[in-house]
């Protein structure tokens, strides 16, 4: 009875995603496992994967080390060694099934090692050694070029980010910047980046991955911080910085300026600073708003269970409940009590802004002291460079300056971030209510606490059924 043996085909990369590489290795293999008079009775293959970096998973490679051990196939047939490991733990791997079944079959097409041999194991050891050795020169090189087209400014290759376009990195798309800017500022008015995902997900925003289900929070994260917005180059996701201190430029066109982004990446600093691993989601305009007019407990927002599209219904309810410390004799339905404070938030905010003047786009005045101190780390740099100063000088008045250049930074971002947020906030005066409730929840939500710092709602009595205005009462700031 033929031997079953199983053809194992692999390449590190397929740029065009047509699998020739590994078709070819599959030929060889077969007319290989022809001459041996083996039957192949299954192909795995691992396109497009490395052999060599250990956090990359092979799965078909993991399938035929289980199904060699359960004594599915009786052997393998692969085109070369190092396409089935490159690293020596693989190898070893593979060697432990060998001896626990000494008479599995093994070939390659390039050369002739037996792994059911001491000899041929430990050819096989010394093979894989000089072929993750080479992986090794070959990733220090290309990790060296990297690292030199980034100090350069130039950009690295690879699919285009969100927010560029695919034909040509550095060239801005200008529909993709355009919902870059819009997801910012509803971050600095207050948005959750969930709330973000899922309205991207729903319009095919953010160059999803094909076939998943829902975009990764981090991902939009990232999109929405990512330094080369504002043309700074990164290297292994840190801001690369030249010899003068400053970060390095690339050769692409922007799409943030270097306030807009600051602004956007404090705000969400200060986001998980606060709310470190909790939710701000929010179902209804006055969670954690209304209180009850007799025990001044916050009232919940309750939905109505029986409501449907369409129907004349109530859709939810603010109650007093008991459960959360309450009275449990306050109650009214939500939609006119939510519309009646839209209302008069949005007067509110109208009447201000005709006697407010709005604020003039204000420079950050300490501006002049971060340029001078970024001009003195360069000039430490540069003697100790010149050898006017030792690198113990250098390192004794270094730290000093860099700690005051951070701190500058951090002031400069919580500034523009504040100015940001209130330029979001004023923009609520020219809103119409329509409008106002076809915002975001936790937008509304901002709005509304730019205003008021509760609604107290007060009983309406017995059998009355007729919703009655003067029985809410904002309490303003």
């Amino acid at each position: 009875m033929a031997r079953r043996v199983g053809i194992y085909t692999r390449i590190s990369r397929d740029d065009e995603g047509e699998a020739l590489g590994v078709a070819r290795q599959q030929q060889d293999c077969e007319r290989l496992a022809d001459l041996r008079s083996w039957q192949a009775v299954k192909v795995y293959e691992d396109n497009d994967v490395s052999a060599f970096k250990r956090n990359v998973v092979r799965e078909e490679f993991e399938l035929m080390l289980k199904d060699l051990r359960a004594g599915l196939i009786d052997g393998i047939v692969a085109y070369d060694l190092d396409r089935l490991t490159r690293q020596p733990r693989d190898l070893e791997h593979l060697i432990e099934i060998y001896d626990e079944r000494p008479r599995l079959e093994f070939a390659t097409v390039t050369n002739d090692i037996n792994l059911g041999t001491p000899d041929g194991r430990t050819m096989a050891r010394i093979m894989v050694a000089f072929a993750n050795k080479s992986s090794h020169d070959a990733s220090r090189r290309i990790k060296r070029k990297h690292l030199e087209l980034a100090q350069q400014g130039k950009d690295s290759g690879g699919p285009a980010p969100y927010g560029w376009r695919k034909d040509d990195r550095t060239k801005v798309d200008p529909e993709a910047a355009k919902a870059i800017r819009e997801a910012q500022r509803e971050i600095l008015a207050g948005v959750r980046i969930g709330t973000i995902r899922t309205r991207w997900q729903e319009q095919g925003l953010g160059n999803p991955r094909e076939g998943t289900k829902r975009m990764a929070h981090h991902g939009v994260e990232q999109i929405l911080t990512n330094p080369r917005l504002v043309g700074y180059r990164t290297y292994h996701g840190e801001i690369l910085y030249g010899d003068d201190g400053q970060p390095v430029m690339g050769e692409w066109e922007t799409i943030n300026t270097l306030e807009d982004w600051e602004a956007v990446c404090a705000a969400v600093a200060e986001r998980k600073q606060k709310h470190p691993g909790r939710s701000l989601a929010r179902k209804y305009l006055l969670s954690g708003v209304a209180r009850c007019g007799l025990c001044k407990a916050k009232i919940r927002g309750q939905i109505n269970q029986r409501w449907k599209p369409g129907s004349k219904a109530a859709k939810f309810s603010y109650q007093c409940s008991v459960v959360n410390g309450g009275c449990g004799k306050v109650a009214r339905i939500g939609e006119p009590v939510d519309r009646l404070i839209a209302q008069l938030v949005l007067e509110e905010q109208r009447s201000r802004a005709m006697v407010t003047a709005a604020p003039a786009d204000q420079r950050w005045p300490r501006e002049p002291e971060l340029e001078q101190v970024n001009e003195d780390i360069a000039q430490l740099v540069e003697a100790e460079r010149t050898k006017q100063i030792t690198v113990s000088t250098l390192l004794q008045l270094l730290p000093a300056k860099e700690r005051l250049r951070d701190e500058l930074k951090l002031e400069r971002a919580r500034f523009y971030k504040e100015q940001r947020q209130a330029e979001t906030k004023g923009d609520a005066a020219n809103l119409t209510v329509d409008e106002f409730f076809g915002l975001p929840i936790e937008r509304q939500q901002e709005i509304t606490l730019h205003s008021l710092s509760a609604v107290i709602i007060h009983p309406a009595g017995r059998g009355r059924r007729k919703f009655d205005p003067s029985l809410i009462e904002p309490v303003w700031r």
